[in-house]
């Protein structure tokens, strides 16, 4: 009897590949126009799970029905007291991440009573789709989330009569808030229909405003163009740092304003800063996957910084899903003797995949296999489907408070570079973003020593180099607690920060923006494993940006300094092609 293949195979082979025509294709690509991506048969195995032993569990059944009681009871009961009494306790919190309802006008009668049995309401459906024996964790989180998310719709928050800092705003202004509120929304919707650039973007061009370091491309292939960027100290410290950038994203997140650029940072501090810039790829591309972006983007750029910056060993940087590619280079490298690599960091980058929290909502087999019919209709992830799968996971800050907040109440948010960049998105190729969701996501082959590199499976404990990696308290792409496993998976120190903010905002973290704070602790190559939970508890916090500690970190693994080196290296094939920031970021 033949035996099954193991399930790194089956992750690591799409269904893309196997399938030169088939009438699904069109099928399916024609129902995500209307899904905004999302499986309707995932949903349909998760609804199914949960109905199935919901049916079947009298003990649940019952429970909530009790739990409808008592929250009943509950809330009329505070209805009768905030009714007299205007300082009466609520009878329910909203959780730490939800401000809707944290306004003055809120806590007053009726509207009170209208968010407090809104947020009952939202508690005993979570009592209702969670903890019902037998529904898979992955079902569960599915459809709790669903939940979650269509009660968002009917919140009073999202309606002018049951809002009152909408209505006061209404009063006080003679409804002439709606009167803009209408002029944004027709302003969006032609924006939406032109190119989808919010307003207020235009204020941040790229190689004006934003991505203004002085530097060349000294390096371009198909997939990446290599920016040097120029020295602003009379010398330098020897050790050149390379920067792989997510290219879920465009790179200059890294080189935004000069008030908020890391690259101005580093250099300024007297480092040699290379970046990657990768190209923003289009149907023609569709075939690149994984060890492309490994082959022609970070070894091809590992190649020219040695060219140009020759006998000394370079500190690698990677972003996101950067950083888990370079962590497979790494990895890589290690296993065949590379010594190239001073050290490595990693900026909010999983390497093990196993709790990738909100995210794994969008991803598993069936939504795999939708997404990958999607995708080839242009051999490409569009856009506004990857952002719009980002937009449900913070849905009441990017949807629901941002449209009340600009049809409702006619204010529009000032646009800030961060918020002009996270607009100017990018494509992911059909292939690379299959092999990187089965793979990673669901075959979760790097921290499981299966992934393969150069033909070979490649294992985190062959990095030897000092590691610094950056998670940030709330990020919903990148849990911190999932960063956090590159301890348990690298026989090497690892010095590890927890950063305020989110997956962007934690990252630019300049010195001087108030607010900020950071916690920092190193584990030796053969301390002991601590927990998550207990990590957090024992780690120095420092108040301000993290930027300081990395860079002190870099200095010490770096020797002396030396004059700068030349930009490019015009005999070893890297001569200056163009000034920073290059053509491929200003792509469509």
């Amino acid at each position: 009897m033949p035996k099954a293949a193991p399930s790194s195979k089956r992750n690591a082979r799409s269904p893309v590949d196997q399938r030169p025509f088939s009438f699904d294709r069109p099928l399916l690509a024609a129902a995500a126009r209307f899904t905004a991506g999302i499986s309707p048969v995932a949903l349909m195995q998760a609804y199914t799970d949960w109905a199935q032993h919901f049916l079947f569990s009298p003990d649940k059944q019952a429970e909530i029905v009790e739990k409808a009681g008592q929250k009943w009871a509950r809330y009329v009961d505070y209805c009768v007291r905030a009714s007299s009494d205007p300082n009466c306790k609520a009878c329910i919190e909203p959780l730490a991440q939800d401000r809707r309802f944290a306004g003055e006008a809120w806590q007053k009668w009726p509207f009170n009573a209208l968010y407090q049995g809104f947020l009952l309401t939202q508690q005993w459906w979570h009592n209702a789709t969670t903890d019902v024996g037998g529904v898979s964790k992955h079902h569960e989180d599915v459809v709790s989330f669903v939940a979650r998310q269509l009660l968002d719709v009917v919140s009073p928050a999202n309606f002018p009569l049951t809002n009152p800092e909408v209505l006061e705003a209404t009063v006080k202004q003679g409804g002439m808030n709606f009167a803009r509120g209408a002029a944004n929304f027709r302003e969006d919707w032609h924006r939406a229909l032109i190119d989808g650039r919010p307003a207020g973007t235009e204020a941040f061009q790229v190689g004006r405003d934003v991505a203004i370091t002085p530097g060349r491309v000294i390096f371009r292939n198909r997939l990446i163009e290599l920016i040097q960027y120029a020295p602003q100290t009379e010398k330098v410290y020897a050790e050149p740092i390379l920067i792989v950038p997510a290219w879920i994203m465009k790179y200059y997140i890294l080189d935004l304003s000069p008030e908020n650029s890391l690259v101005k940072y580093l250099v300024g501090k007297g480092h040699t800063v290379f970046m990657v810039s990768w190209k923003n790829p289009t149907g023609e591309h569709q075939d690149l996957g994984m060890e492309d972006y490994r082959q022609l983007g970070v070894m091809a750029a590992l190649d020219a910084v040695s060219a140009i910056v020759p006998k000394h060993p370079i500190h690698a940087v990677g972003y996101c899903i950067g950083g888990t590619l370079l962590a497979i280079a790494a990895a890589a490298m290690a296993r065949d003797g590379d010594k190239r690599l001073k050290s490595f960091t990693l900026f909010a980058a999983q390497t093990d995949f196993t709790e990738a929290g909100e995210l794994m909502l969008f991803i598993d087999e069936a939504q795999v296999h939708f997404l990958e019919d999607m995708m080839s209709e242009r051999g490409y992830l569009d856009t506004r489907q990857m952002a719009g799968a980002f937009q449900l996971l913070r849905s009441n800050d990017l949807v629901w408070s941002a449209m009340v907040q600009t049809y409702l109440k006619g204010e529009r948010r000032p646009m800030i570079d961060l918020m002009a960049w996270n607009a100017d998105a990018t494509r992911m190729p059909l292939r690379m973003h299959s092999q990187y969701l089965r793979r990673l996501f669901l075959g979760n082959d790097l921290a499981e020593g299966r992934y393969e590199a150069g033909g070979r499976p490649v294992s985190l404990r062959d990095i030897r180099v000092p590691i610094f990696a950056v998670s940030t308290i709330a990020d919903h792409v990148a849990p911190w607690r999932s960063v956090y496993k590159v301890q348990m998976l690298a026989d090497t120190d690892v010095t590890f920060v927890l950063s305020s903010g989110g997956h962007n905002a934690g990252i630019v973290s300049p010195p001087g923006q108030p607010n900020r704070h950071h916690q920092i602790a190193v584990h030796k190559e053969h301390d002991k494993y601590v927990d998550p939970d207990a990590w957090q508890q024992a780690a120095v916090r420092h108040e301000g940006s993290w930027w300081h500690c990395w860079q002190d970190w870099l200095v010490r693994h770096s020797t002396d300094r030396v004059p700068p080196p030349p930009m490019g290296a015009t005999g070893k094939g890297y001569a200056a092609l163009a000034d920073a920031p290059g053509i491929y970021v200003l792509e469509p």
